[in-house]
């Protein structure tokens, strides 16, 4: 399970905002890969990005003068069959690691779902999830 660059951008909350960001991505060639938003209160949204390039992102970002952070996180490939979820949430759990926040993504391949996870050390996270799917490929 790698690490993975998150945006977190703090939006207006109005329309046209977020479809806004979304082109100025799209024309850097910049590929969102997983996406979640939420309203903030005084007119704002927080809106959390994981996207193929973060180089081009912060450029983007940058230019359109962005009020935004980056955080790492893990990123989990399940499979799609019942208990996926309940098994890595348990392993992390069972290893101290506290689910801060969660939500989905594509690859670019289509095949399989993979989740974002809100960790304080998502290196240790990726470790631990790791682990587990040798463990589960193997017996």
């Amino acid at each position: 399970m790698p690490t993975m660059k998150e945006f977190t951008i703090r939006l207006d909350d109005r329309p046209g905002t977020l479809g806004q960001l979304c082109q100025a991505l799209a024309d850097q060639k910049v590929n969102i890969l997983a996406f979640q938003s939420f309203p903030l209160e005084n007119g704002k949204s927080s809106v959390r990005f994981v996207l193929d390039n973060p180089a081009a992102a912060r450029t983007v970002l940058d230019g359109r003068r962005a009020e935004y952070t980056e955080t790492e996180v893990a990123q989990v490939r399940l499979a799609n069959r019942p208990g996926e979820l309940a098994r890595t949430a348990s392993r992390l759990g069972l290893a101290g690691i506290n689910i801060n926040y969660g939500y989905c993504g594509a690859g670019p391949d289509a095949n399989a779902t993979f989740l974002i996870f809100g960790v304080a050390d998502a290196g240790k996270a990726a470790k631990i999830v790791d682990q587990a799917a040798a463990a589960g490929a193997t017996g």
